[in-house]
């Protein structure tokens, strides 16, 4: 698939993420991500190489078991990576209903 813009790629995105227990998985993982991005660059970079596997690792289990498909992360890398940022500022602030019900997604039981 081939988005216009970021815009065009959040719809695409948050289809992909339609259950509650998937967004909450991404926010741990990119808490996880943040916190041990911060305790690397204050005391030991080797951990750097944690972020990506603790990150990406709490987001791809909630796609291969809770959410049953393919994240998004494996054919738009860079958008997936924003968007993933976007939703964690979302759901941080507790706007993220607001945007579901915004964009008309419906949640898959």
């Amino acid at each position: 698939m081939n988005f216009r813009n970021l815009d065009d790629f959040w719809a695409f995105y948050m289809t992909h993420h339609s259950k509650p227990s998937t967004r909450r998985w991404h926010f741990a993982g990119t808490l996880s991500g943040i916190i041990i991005s911060i305790y690397s660059l204050l005391f030991n970079w080797k951990f750097l190489i944690l972020v990506p596997l603790i990150g990406y690792g709490f987001a791809w289990y909630s796609h291969f078991f809770v959410e049953r498909n393919v994240p998004a992360t494996f054919g738009h890398p860079i958008w997936s990576f924003f968007c993933d940022f976007k939703m964690f500022g979302l759901i941080l602030t507790g706007r993220m209903d607001r945007e579901i019900k915004r964009l008309g997604k419906r949640p898959v039981l």
